[in-house]
């Protein structure tokens, strides 16, 4: 029986705040792009999409997230913050870690969301961007705005992770919780134990519990921010525009973000926009269909005029 595949072998880079372990292919030359897995999933939801898109030209980085992985803190008195601008400030220092001025940003979930950080802030670092389910900034002045129950049902872990006992149970069975979450969020998706189990070993991250509880607490108005990234959050409250080419995809099986229209996912996405829907895809969109994705970040080359 093969062995499952693996992106190997991780390099690593220091940043100013983490020692970030990252999976590269490609010619050194090459368009660069960034990949950004999501929570709580790992660099493997890109184990198909990165190969593709190396051999096609592209400079493929793929990092493991704060508080993921072989990621980790360089100092104990870092604050273990999961907040999105903290997300988004990582992508930019990994990028000036390797001299890569500008970049294609490709992400779901936390990634797609740090992706679109970067474009909303600092546009002139990305050449395109890759966003599943779309503008992924986090309105945290309307956070507690209930949704429809349907769709509150799906975002239990949000929730609970507000809780002490939420914590206490992220610490005691994170592959439990995950498992919950992906057969939740992508219901046609027949992933694997082994499968599963490569993705669960980046949660034994020693930050992981702290990144993540922090992460849900900050984005529901529960707990602050660090400072350092307070002047950031101000510029993300107001919702700013994204003008970079940008090509988004909804999943037609996303047990958790109904797919929208060209015209509801286009929205605030004020420069060349493309929308795609892609069936049987849940929410870790380029692991369950990753010729998809990667034609996605084709596309988002062509409109960027790569």
């Amino acid at each position: 029986m093969n062995a499952i595949p693996r992106l190997q072998p991780l390099r690593h880079v220091e940043t100013s705040r983490l020692d970030v372990a990252y999976f590269e292919a490609g010619p050194a030359d090459g368009e660069p792009i960034v990949l950004l897995h999501g929570f709580p999933y790992d660099i493997h939801s890109y184990v198909e999409v990165a190969p593709m898109l190396a051999a096609e030209g592209f400079r493929v980085i793929v990092p493991s997230l704060r508080g993921h992985g072989e990621t980790r803190f360089l100092r104990s008195s870092e604050p273990r913050t999961g907040q999105q601008t903290a997300l988004g400030q990582d992508v930019i220092e990994l990028m000036d870690a390797l001299a890569i001025p500008r970049a294609i940003l490709a992400g779901y979930d936390w990634g797609g969301r740090a992706a679109c950080v970067v474009a909303a802030l600092q546009p002139e670092r990305v050449t395109a961007l890759v966003a599943v389910n779309g503008y992924l900034i986090q309105d945290i002045a309307a956070s507690m705005h209930p949704l429809a129950p349907e769709l509150e049902a799906g975002f239990w872990y949000f929730f609970y992770f507000l809780t002490e006992r939420g914590r206490l149970g992220l610490t005691r069975d994170p592959r439990g919780i995950a498992e919950v979450i992906w057969r939740r969020n992508s219901p046609d998706w027949d992933f694997g134990d082994a499968e599963f189990d490569r993705a669960a070993s980046a949660f034994d991250n020693p930050d992981f519990v702290e990144v993540v509880i922090h992460s849900y607490r900050h984005r529901l108005a529960h707990v602050d921010g660090a400072p350092e990234y307070s002047r950031l959050e101000a510029q993300l409250a107001h919702l700013p525009s994204i003008g970079v080419p940008t090509v988004t995809l909804d999943g037609l099986a996303d047990g958790n973000f109904p797919a929208r229209d060209a015209t509801a996912a286009g929205v605030r996405f004020v420069g060349p926009h493309e929308h795609r829907l892609v069936p049987h895809a849940g929410h870790n969109l380029p692991q369950e269909a990753p010729r998809a994705f990667a034609d996605a970040v084709r596309r988002a080359a062509d409109l960027a005029g790569g």
